[in-house]
């Protein structure tokens, strides 16, 4: 039996890109976008104060996903951007700028910043790159907290806030997380729809063949992990408007990776929608067991285990595969005849050809 004899089998399978109800998508976002803007206005001063932690934790989670469920690179240390991003911010308000106005330099700072690490980081693989991500951070706070004008270990206050009025502040604060937390979420949406997150898709499945195939795999890894560094840049200068009084313990704590970690993990890695649903279940979880103690993190670490024992893929992968749902489908599905299963992943499967090879016809029988 020929390659040639399998061929009629494989003619009406067709790959096309995951497509989404065009106009209900377009309402919901509008419905959401709208609600989330006038949130200050109509919510009650302390869950305008959560959804802004919320919305921030959403952006650092979305970036460490982009790093470790897309492109396979586990971080331990984006803690160090989002201090970086922090202390930018601080340096352009001492020098008498508008914090507001600093974010979008503190972004560009961290992703030219991120740019020479990824030449030390890139030569290691694994958990050699995610110890030395850890380092980074650490060295990174080391030399920040050398530097006199940015208040040493003590820390500085954030100026140019004191002559907005406490409401006023608030509401600008929040706004400015809900509008980075939306452009960081409709940003990576395109950025994985484009070719740039199909190569992305190929390296993390399978680095070999991808490099075999022609792909730009070390450019690819660099690209997003500057994307990440200055989404996390973004994040916080968010964070040090948030809190005025920026420390060293504060902005580069390993709290930050540990948080974007669990989110990630629980919601689901490789997926838009499951940093967000890990952020929604770890405030819902930390409102309600606030008060419990050591119980708190006891609950965290016991769901974080029991998900990644008997659902690694996160519990909105758990959704996707149980339903064949999806809201931001970034991905090619495989249809046509014989066809087994659907990859949402941007790879194929080619379990129908090997399919058509084990169920031999009365031809290949003969053959």
């Amino acid at each position: 039996m020929s390659v040639d004899d399998l061929t009629p089998v494989d003619q009406s399978i067709t790959v096309k890109r995951h497509q989404i109800p065009v106009a209900y998508t377009l309402a919901g976002a509008i419905v959401l976008v709208v609600f989330f803007t006038w949130a200050p206005w109509i919510l009650p001063a302390s869950d305008v104060s959560i959804l802004m932690n919320f919305f921030i934790l959403v952006i650092m989670a979305t970036m460490w996903n982009l790093l470790a469920g897309y492109a396979g690179m586990v971080s331990i240390g984006q803690q160090a951007f989002i201090g970086l991003g922090a202390y930018a911010t601080l340096y352009f308000a001492i020098k008498g700028m508008d914090p507001f106005v600093a974010i979008p330099l503190a972004v560009i700072i961290c992703a030219v910043i991120a740019f020479p690490v990824t030449y030390l980081l890139f030569r290691l693989r694994g958990g050699y790159f995610s110890v030395a991500t850890w380092v980074v951070a650490d060295s990174a706070m080391l030399v920040i907290g050398s530097i006199a004008f940015f208040g040493g270990g003590t820390g500085h206050y954030l100026p140019g806030l004191s002559s907005i009025a406490f409401t006023q502040l608030n509401h600008d604060t929040y706004l400015a997380a809900w509008f980075v937390a939306l452009i960081v979420v409709v940003a990576t949406y395109i950025l994985l729809r484009s070719r740039l997150g199909l190569v992305l898709s190929s390296v993390r499945d399978n680095e070999v063949a991808a490099r075999s195939s022609g792909a730009k795999v070390t450019s690819t890894r660099r690209t997003i992990f500057i994307v990440a560094a200055a989404g996390c840049g973004a994040a916080g200068a968010v964070l040090a408007i948030s809190q005025p009084f920026i420390q060293l313990g504060n902005e580069f704590n390993l709290q930050w990776a540990a948080e974007m970690l669990f989110a990630s993990m629980i919601g689901g890695l490789g997926t838009i929608e499951g940093p967000i649903l890990g952020c929604i279940i770890y405030f819902v979880l930390q409102q309600t067991l606030q008060n419990y103690g050591a119980w708190y993190l006891i609950i965290f670490g016991a769901l974080a285990v029991g998900v990644a024992i008997w659902q690694p893929r996160g519990i909105w992968g758990f959704i996707r595969d149980k339903f064949h749902f999806e809201l931001l489908p970034v991905g090619y599905r495989v249809q046509g005849a014989g066809v087994i299963d659907t990859m949402s992943r941007g790879t194929l499967d080619w379990r129908p050809w090997r399919r058509a090879r084990e169920t031999p016809t009365d031809e290949t029988e003969s053959t």
